[in-house]
């Protein structure tokens, strides 16, 4: 009976090691997985290098290799023009880690998956309002950094993007005899975009409205 008891335990073991050995094996430590995610990042295979950075953050989110690699998996959809993921990564990064080092750089880049998708001025505006927003805050928060005199210059652009757009509405309204549209939307211009480039056909703009309203009967 002994022996029956003994056998079967050494089986135990035996299957246990069989079943829990390959999965042993295959997992790396997270030293390795950074050092392979590292070389696909470096050799621009991204989304191999986000799978990887995934595992080594999933696997050791205790590790200080962690936080590189949540870093780098942002990096990675930015790399690939993938803003709304790399939005997403760099918005978590900062609320995981608000004292690092690099945080000023993490804000300019959530500001960039914007920015770099400003449209025409006859189109939606929301990348742009997004994107000042989060460029005035880096100023504010980090006036000392080194992505002030970028976010200062990109921060205009998203101005001027707004401003474009007010223009080419007001230009639609006043074509259309919309007149009290149109001079609402030159003097949105001139109040909340002053000096931005677009003051003088604004104020001519506005004045030619102001002129049709005025020879509009008075119940109309």
């Amino acid at each position: 009976m002994k022996r029956l008891i003994s056998f079967s335990l050494v089986v135990f073991v035996a299957l246990t090691f069989l079943a829990c050995g390959p999965k042993n094996k295959q997992e790396k430590l997270a030293p390795e997985l950074a050092a392979d995610a590292k070389v696909q990042f470096d050799k621009e295979r991204y989304k191999q290098a986000i799978d990887i950075y995934t595992k080594l953050r999933d696997w050791y989110p205790f590790d200080k290799l962690a936080i590189e690699a949540e870093y780098n998996i942002a990096e990675a959809h930015f790399n690939m023009e993938e803003y709304d993921e790399a939005a997403l990564a760099y918005a978590e990064f900062e609320k995981l880690h608000p004292r690092h080092g690099s945080i000023d750089y993490i804000i300019h880049q959530q500001a960039l998956c914007y920015f770099n998708r400003l449209d025409t001025e006859d189109r939606d505006q929301t990348h742009a309002i997004k994107a000042l927003s989060i460029f005035t805050r880096l100023m504010k928060q980090f006036p000392e950094s080194d992505y002030i005199k970028k976010a200062e210059e990109k921060r205009t652009a998203c101005l001027k993007s707004l401003a474009d757009h007010e223009m080419y509405v007001g230009r639609y309204y006043l074509k259309n005899k919309k007149y009290k549209s149109a001079l609402h939307r030159f003097q949105t211009v001139l109040d909340a975009y002053p000096g931005i480039g677009l003051d003088t056909e604004a104020e001519e703009l506005s004045a030619r409205a102001k002129d049709k309203l005025a020879e509009e009967p008075e119940d109309k």
